[in-house]
């Protein structure tokens, strides 16, 4: 059965923009892979990696919530529509087998946060979390630096950068497969 993959990313970038290919790009990698692609539904990069997926052949899920009575992209083949978002983010993580994190704002980095939460926390078992670019890494070098002191190492170990997302969808391959 193939695997889902949660795409996490601002809804805000236009089709033109560097951030938008990169989405694109990543769909169209995860896709090949055999890959099922999530995420929130929507426009940008939501939008962009669905397409990508799309053109690529592969199947795509949005987790859609009650916002100004938007509609999901027309790239989405089957969507979760749940009223608040709250619990949107909750049913992202939950279908997600594997997180790819691209930039965005609060609503991105709020997702982050619960997925590696959980996992340090051990509510869910450790998956892949993998941050494209360099965007986040202030982030991640100061969580790492700071709080060692609660106690459990190095919560940071969990996360995974790559620069491409070639490079993204060759370490979920190797990472999931080494999963069975």
């Amino acid at each position: 059965m193939a695997k889902i993959i949660t795409v996490f990313g601002s809804a805000r970038q236009e089709k033109d923009s560097p951030e938008y290919m990169i989405a694109y790009n990543l769909g169209r990698e995860l896709a090949s892979a055999g890959f099922i692609l999530c995420n929130g539904g929507f426009g940008g990069m939501m939008e962009a990696s669905a397409r990508g997926a799309k053109e690529a052949g592969g199947k795509t899920i949005g987790v859609t919530f009650d916002r100004n009575g938007r509609k999901p992209n027309q790239w989405i083949d089957e969507v979760v529509h749940i009223p608040q978002l709250i619990d949107r983010m909750l049913k992202l993580v939950e279908l997600g087998d594997a997180y790819v994190v691209l930039k965005g704002g609060t609503g991105t980095l709020l997702e982050l946060a619960a997925v590696w939460e959980y996992v340090n926390k051990g509510i869910m078992r450790e998956k892949p979390i993998v941050l494209i670019g360099d965007f986040w890494q202030r982030v991640v070098t100061t969580l790492q630096e700071e709080l060692l002191w609660e106690g459990i190492g190095d919560c940071t170990k969990i996360i995974h950068r790559v620069s491409s997302p070639r490079e993204c969808a060759d370490f979920l391959q190797s990472a999931m497969n080494n999963e069975r």
